[in-house]
């Protein structure tokens, strides 16, 4: 019995140490994340510069994850140095902080078998390769709305995006983020199960761009 318990305990490490390889995966989920609700949310007593007053920001890049069929990798093993700040703030204008950029990078770029610098301009491209739509950046008040309503807006500005390639979240009763599913080229695809969670919200608050 120990031989074989001792056995298993081997393969599921072996497993698990397979599994989170840089470079290995099977697609990217492009996560934006609604910087006045993160704000409200979180930001403010954080004091982070993303929410000073006049920021304007309103879809901020999350992050660019490496994701599996099923699952996702972190926290990978890489032989390229960390990003320097000058890379990591160079990433403010679209994430929001630089401090953002190093926390991705180190969580999720670290899987994706690029440099810090290939990374973060593969993240660039991902982000402006998803048309915002124009409605959002004139929202001056706060609003409830239900989550397909900005399903729908997203599919509408980009033609080329699938109806499950998309997903939107909520926490805590307000909008979180949109989730969009892309190829290693950064085609948009079908997201997997675990990526396709919306919003079950009839209605979900969403704050205007300060």
């Amino acid at each position: 019995m120990k031989a074989v318990f001792a056995a298993l305990t081997m393969f599921l490490a072996a497993q698990a140490g397979a599994q989170d390889r840089a470079g290995v995966f099977d697609y990217y989920v492009l996560s934006l994340s609604w910087s006045p609700n993160w704000c409200d949310a979180t930001g403010r007593a954080r004091h982070s510069p993303q929410c000073a007053p006049g920021a304007g920001f309103g879809w901020v890049l999350h992050g660019l994850w490496p994701q599996y069929d099923r699952g996702y990798p972190r926290d990978c093993r890489t032989s390229f140095a960390p990003p320097s700040r000058a890379e990591t703030a160079a990433m403010a204008d679209i994430m929001g902080t630089g401090g953002l950029a190093w926390y991705q990078w180190n969580k999720h770029g670290s899987c994706s078998g690029l440099p810090p610098k290939a990374y973060f301009r593969t993240a660039r491209a991902a982000h402006d390769g998803i048309r915002i739509p124009q409605a959002f950046a004139k929202l001056t008040r706060d609003v409830t709305l239900p989550a397909s309503l900005i399903e729908d807006a997203f599919v509408e500005a980009n033609p080329d995006l699938p109806r499950d390639g998309i997903t939107v979240t909520c926490s805590n009763g307000a909008i979180q983020e949109v989730r969009i599913c892309l190829t290693k080229d950064l085609a948009p695809r079908n997201c997997e199960e675990d990526v396709a969670r919306d919003c079950t919200l009839p209605s979900a608050a969403f704050g205007a761009i300060d």
